[in-house]
């Protein structure tokens, strides 16, 4: 018990030391000096893999990577690792070799179930997805520059995986398929389509819609925690909505988002739909949890309760709920360490079954 509390410790140091890096990173343009962990060079690599990144991923802006580092640092703190891991009874030892197969809708998508392995000291191969095969790649060397250990104990791959036991694979629906017929043998974690949803009722305040436009577009509405379907009381008036998302105007800059708005906003009118628009976001009023990007879609309620009920049969669907009966405005794309995707309680599963 004495040698898995200290190799945890360890493990700990290491990821807190990660949070400084990851922090130095999206505070300074140049290198700050050691108190960062890493060289000048080293520094400057990590800079230029950013550059890259962005580069090769249009739909990876420069700010939207150093938001997803900026909420990488503060989870890796110390009060944030001391809070996760003393939810668990960690085992001295645990027969796993885990395979995880990234998916690459947002920068670091699969940087969360990385760090699980780390915490937990297993030999860790990484398939990664070709629209984010950089950053995830920069942090393990800077894992390595820390202890050496990490360039055999987290290994990105570049051909067929060998000897595991365990899987965790995040992808479509689709892929999902392949999924369960290569490893459905295996103990695994497989993650499907989902997407999240907004309750506003009649007493949300201005500011609460204000931070709503993160939820929606912080990430151009790509990831599984974006919002896509509001549910608004029948009093509460739409146009509050599209003053709430004004700070997202430079969406009509981004080449990739228009070119989808375009789309979608003539295929809506070839097909005779009313919506409305502000020139880089489209309301529709639609059954439907899930919309494309640059469009969210709306539903009105009149009675709470018989919305709950609607929303349980859906449940599968959702990755998370914003507003009433759900977590604050403004922090779905901030999830903490203990946040699991679908609700699947990651640690607890490398450590018990």
């Amino acid at each position: 018990m004495l040698m898995t509390i200290l190799k945890n410790v360890y493990q700990k140091d290491i990821l807190i030391q990660l949070g400084i890096f990851l922090s130095s990173v999206t505070k300074y343009d140049s290198w700050p000096g050691y108190k960062c962990g890493v060289s000048e060079t080293e520094f400057s690599n990590f800079k230029s893999a950013i550059k890259i990144a962005s580069t090769k991923n249009s739909w990876f802006s420069i700010d939207m990577i150093n938001r997803s580092l900026e909420i990488w640092s503060n989870n890796l703190s110390q009060v944030n690792l001391d809070k996760w891991m003393s939810n668990y009874d960690i085992p001295e030892k645990i027969n796993k070799n885990v395979l995880i197969i990234c998916a690459g809708n947002l920068p670091l998508v699969g940087l969360h179930d990385i760090i699980c392995c780390i915490s937990l000291d297993l030999n860790t191969q990484i398939k990664l997805s070709k629209n984010d095969d950089i950053l995830i790649p920069a942090i393990l060397e800077v894992l390595v520059l820390f202890d050496e250990k990490f360039s055999y104990k987290l290994k990105v791959l570049d051909k067929k995986p060998e000897n595991f036991n365990t899987v965790i694979a995040t992808g479509s629906n689709n892929s999902n398929r392949y999924f369960d017929h290569y490893f459905g043998n295996h103990s695994h974690i497989f993650r499907k389509n989902r997407t999240s949803i907004a309750v506003i009722d009649q007493y949300t305040s201005d500011q609460e819609l204000n931070k709503l436009s993160d939820d929606i577009l912080q990430y151009y509405g790509l990831g599984c925690r974006s919002v896509t379907k509001l549910f608004i009381h029948e009093s509460f008036d739409l146009n509050r909505i599209y003053q709430s998302v004004f700070n997202y105007k430079n969406l009509a800059n981004h080449n990739k988002y228009m070119n989808n708005y375009d789309y979608n906003r003539s295929i809506f009118l070839l097909g005779k739909k009313l919506f409305f628009d502000n020139g880089f976001l489209i309301l529709k009023e639609d059954k439907s949890l899930f919309s494309p990007i640059s469009v969210v879609n709306y539903e009105f309620y009149s009675d709470l309760e018989l919305l709950e009920k609607e929303l349980l049969y859906k449940n599968n669907e959702i990755q998370c709920r914003v507003g009433v009966g759900g977590i604050s405005f403004g922090t779905a794309q901030k999830p903490d360490l203990w946040d699991y995707a679908d609700g699947v309680d990651t640690i607890n599963f490398l450590t018990k079954f």
